[in-house]
C-alpha cells in the first residue's frame, strides 16, 4: 500500500503533468485494489460493470463513483473498530447527508495534506486567526459535519484564536476589536465561509460603520458561491467590498467536500483553482463520460490519494468546470489549474455556504 510518510513529504505544487500521471497512477490502482478487497459495496459496484482493477492502466480509466452516493449507502473499507470519526455533509432540512468514515491513518494524511497546501499560501508560521463564524457549531467532536470539519482542520494554523460571531451569528464587535489590538502588527489569518463572511462580517461591518484595519489579514473562505452569485455578487465585487470594508487584499477561495477531506483546490492570486500534487480533476463529457480537452466544459471529477478508509478516491461530483491549463499558471505552482462553472441543473444545494444560505 501506499507509504504516506514517504509521499506526503513531497511539496504539493512541484510535481510536472508526465510525473505525475505515474505517481497518480501507481498510488490510484493501489486504493482502488484495497477499496475492492476491503469494502463489499464496491467490489458488487466494480463486479457489476465489469470492471477488474488490474486491467487499469492510466486513472483517468479508473471506476469514479457519483459523489451522491455516499448519501445513500454506508461505504467503508475499514472495520467498525477502526473507525475515529465520522463526517456529514451539509445538508438542508430534508436533504440526506453524506457519511464519511475516517480511521486514524486516514485522518491524519488528510491533516497533514491541509497544512502542506495552506501553508504554501500562508506560510508555515501560525498566526491569529479569527474564525468567522459561530463557536454553537462545535458541539459534538465525534460527529463532524463539513462546517465544522473545515473550521477543525484550519484551525491547526492559529496561535490563538477567536470566532469573530456569537451564539446568534451576531458581530461580536468588541471582541475583534479587542483581538486586534492584541495583535497589532501582526499577519492575522481569517477563516469562514463565503457567504457567512459576505452575510455576517462585510455586511455588519458597513451597516456598524466601523472598518477595522486588516491590511495585513488573510482570508480562506469556500463552501459554494451559488447564493451571492444571485444576488449579483460577482467574485471581483466580494474582494472589492471586503477591501473597502478592512482593507484586506489577500483573498483566497477554495474547493472542497467532506468526502475528500483534506484534499481541497486553492485559488492562486490570478483566480484559479489548482490541483496538488496529491490530487487531480478530470472533466468529464456528459454524453460518455470521455475526458475532455482543456477549456472544454464537463463534469468535475476529483481524484486523491488520501481516502483509505472509505473508497472515496475517485468521485464523479454534481459540478461543473473546465480546464485553464496545466503547469504554466503564471504564479508559477504546477499541476492543473481551472474554474468551476456551477452546479449541475437539479443537482442539490450541497455547498456549507449555499446550505447555510438556504436555510435563512
Amino acid at each position: 500500500m501506499i507509504n504516506y510518510s514517504e509521499v506526503l513529504a513531497m511539496e504539493p505544487y512541484s510535481m510536472a503533468r508526465a510525473e505525475k500521471e505515474v505517481f497518480l497512477t501507481d498510488c490510484l490502482i493501489q486504493l482502488t485494489n484495497h477499496h475492492y478487497g476491503s469494502c463489499l459495496a464496491y467490489r458488487k459496484i466494480l463486479d457489476a460493470v465489469g470492471l477488474c482493477p488490474g486491467s487499469i492502466g492510466s486513472y483517468y480509466d479508473l471506476p469514479f463513483l457519483p459523489v451522491r452516493l455516499f448519501k445513500e449507502y454506508d461505504l467503508k473499507s475499514v472495520g467498525d473498530d477502526s473507525v475515529q470519526k465520522t463526517m456529514t455533509s451539509s445538508g438542508t432540512t430534508g436533504q440526506k447527508v453524506s457519511r464519511i468514515y475516517l480511521d486514524k491513518e486516514t485522518s491524519a494524511a488528510q491533516s497533514r495534506v491541509l497544512s502542506k497546501i495552506v501553508s504554501s499560501f500562508i506560510g508555515k508560521k501560525r498566526l491569529p486567526m479569527m474564525i468567522l463564524d459561530t463557536p454553537a457549531l462545535l458541539k459534538d467532536r465525534r460527529m463532524f459535519s463539513a462546517r465544522g470539519a473545515g473550521i477543525l482542520g484550519f484551525s491547526m494554523f492559529a496561535k490563538d484564536r477567536i470566532y469573530a460571531l456569537d451564539e446568534d451569528m451576531r458581530l461580536d464587535i468588541n471582541g475583534v476589536r479587542e483581538f486586534l489590538l492584541k495583535h497589532e502588527d501582526e499577519d492575522i489569518f481569517l477563516y469562514g465561509f463565503t457567504f457567512m463572511v459576505w452575510q455576517h462580517f462585510y455586511r455588519e461591518l458597513m451597516r456598524a460603520g466601523w472598518h477595522p484595519d486588516l491590511s495585513r489579514g488573510i482570508l480562506i473562505h469556500g463552501g459554494g458561491w451559488k447564493k451571492l452569485l444571485s444576488e449579483a455578487v460577482s467574485k471581483e465585487q466580494f474582494k472589492d467590498g471586503l477591501y473597502q470594508a478592512c482593507g484586506i487584499q489577500r483573498v483566497y477561495d477554495y474547493y472542497g467536500m467532506v468526502e475528500q477531506t483534506g484534499t481541497i483546490y486553492m485559488e492562486c492570486e490570478y483566480g484559479h483553482l489548482h490541483a496538488s500534487a496529491f490530487s487531480d480533476v478530470i472533466i468529464r463529457r456528459a454524453g460518455d463520460f470521455s475526458a475532455a480537452e482543456i477549456g472544454e466544459e464537463g463534469m468535475i471529477e476529483t481524484v486523491s490519494i488520501l481516502p483509505k478508509s472509505y473508497p472515496g478516491h475517485a468521485l464523479l461530483t454534481e459540478d461543473t468546470g473546465v480546464i485553464l491549463g496545466v503547469d504554466d499558471c503564471p504564479c508559477g505552482r504546477l499541476g492543473k489549474y481551472f474554474k468551476i462553472n456551477g452546479r449541475m441543473k437539479h443537482a442539490e444545494i450541497r455547498g456549507c455556504s449555499d446550505t447555510y444560505a438556504a436555510g435563512l
